[in-house]
């Protein structure tokens, strides 16, 4: 991303000139005569320095003191510029919150490298350093940007999905390496004048021409799905799936990573606010975002109608399937008084004119009779139950037999009445997250 500077000057020809000397296409001058247009342009650009001389009304180092408490939270640099060369003059400057002083006339080349330190410094501080991005807050100075531009823009938030699971099965250092390669991925697919920042943990944010962003999604989700195999085990690839380990997630199923990517444009939303365009994003990425694999969405144009969208309502329904009578009324008694809507299904070939539930809990069944695995089996092809976790108990400890019928969730008979509980919480907040 471009750096952006302000230049605070009356003069128009030393002005010009020191525009001239900074502007590059990695540095955007903006210049201001007054306090007033200056303030505009901090408040839409965030500049990244800010150089004030003193050819203005007021006193150099008052006009420092107002120019940092405006900016107390962005914090930019700032630096004085006066023909005096005075100790004096200059160490007033700096006290009145300056972070450096110029002499004028300048030098060339030494103002423009010393102009350029102060701009290198400030985006390492800004950066993450295993990433090596700039951090969430310069990506969100950057989406603030763009707001004020004139020209076409896209922005795209781009995940990676399970990345968790993947971290706690395969540790910090796999999961290190796979961000890098993916980061690495992703900047092969931009130019020079593209963003790419941090927005979390395992979400980057790009900023890029709009033209050119659906190809950019395109090429990134075929490119992840081309090499996440590279990150799993033989036994994982093979199985399809991890089963997780772990005091908490033991016995867990947890699908392979993916990437999903959403993007809004300015071509058909003109965004004010920052949050507005922040949460346009949020919400495109969580409708692109499908159970196991990669994806993309973007914006396009709204077809307005009256009560078109509804709000889905919060499923709290648990489906319970267990041969064991008094098992069953106490699993429906602890559920129900959790303020689930519970019910115990008698007629397993009957669970089909429920409502579909967030959880089911079902038995695996026994050696002879493994109705509880053909029911996942069949329950896992319909579409209705696509976002419907299943927790499976059962008597035969064998995970990989009872995961591959597509349970999220392997629980070996007996089992702590509370670790059940503990998962369909969990499981019902997924759900309702997914939907």
């Amino acid at each position: 991303m471009q750096s952006v500077t302000l230049i605070i000057d009356k003069r128009r020809e030393l002005s010009t000139k020191y525009k001239k000397l900074l502007a590059g296409a990695n540095n955007t001058v903006i210049v201001s005569k007054d306090l007033i247009s200056a303030m505009k342009t901090i408040q839409d650009k965030e500049p990244d320095l800010i150089l004030i001389s003193d050819s203005i009304d007021n006193d150099l180092s008052d006009y420092c003191k107002k120019i940092r408490a405006l900016t107390y939270n962005t914090r930019p640099i700032i630096i004085g510029m006066s023909k005096s060369a005075e100790l004096q003059d200059r160490i007033q400057v700096l006290e009145s919150g300056a972070d450096d002083f110029i002499s004028e006339p300048v030098n060339p080349d030494e103002f423009i490298m010393r102009i350029f330190a102060h701009l290198r410094r400030e985006f390492e501080s800004n950066l993450d350093y295993k990433k090596l991005l700039p951090n969430k807050n310069y990506s969100m100075r950057a989406i603030k940007r763009i707001l004020h531009s004139s020209t076409d823009w896209a922005c795209m938030l781009v995940s990676i999905e399970n990345y968790n699971s993947y971290k706690e099965n395969y540790t910090e250092l796999a999961s290190d390496k796979l961000i890098q390669t993916y980061i690495a991925i992703i900047r092969s697919a931009l130019s020079e004048t593209d963003y790419l920042g941090e927005f979390s943990e395992n979400k980057f944010i790009i900023i890029t021409e709009t033209e050119k962003a659906e190809k950019i999604a395109n090429f990134l989700t075929f490119a992840f799905d081309s090499v996440r195999s590279k990150f799993y085990t033989i036994p994982d690839n093979k199985r399809g799936y991890i089963i997780m380990s772990g005091d908490d997630v033991a016995g867990r199923r947890a699908d392979f990573v993916h990437t999903t990517i959403g993007i809004v444009t300015n071509k058909f939303n003109n965004y004010k606010d920052p949050t507005l365009l922040v949460n346009s994003l949020l919400q495109i990425h969580s409708m692109a975002n499908l159970p196991a694999a990669s994806n993309y969405l973007m914006e396009r144009p709204q077809i307005t109608g009256q009560n078109s969208v509804k709000t889905p309502l919060f499923n709290k329904k648990v489906l319970i399937i267990e041969p064991d009578e008094s098992m069953k009324l106490l699993l429906d008694t602890i559920f129900k008084i959790q303020g689930y809507d519970a019910d115990v299904i008698y007629d397993a070939g009957m669970i089909t004119n429920y409502n579909t539930p967030a959880v089911i809990v079902l038995d695996a069944g026994n050696v002879d009779n493994l109705a509880g695995i053909d029911i996942c089996k069949k329950l896992k092809k319909l579409d209705n139950y696509k976002n419907t976790k299943f927790i499976m108990t059962s008597i035969i400890h064998d995970k990989e037999l009872i995961l591959d019928s597509g349970a999220d969730l392997y629980i070996p008979k007996p089992y702590d009445i509370s670790t059940l509980v503990k998962w369909v919480e969990t499981f019902i907040k997924e759900v309702n997250t997914t939907v």
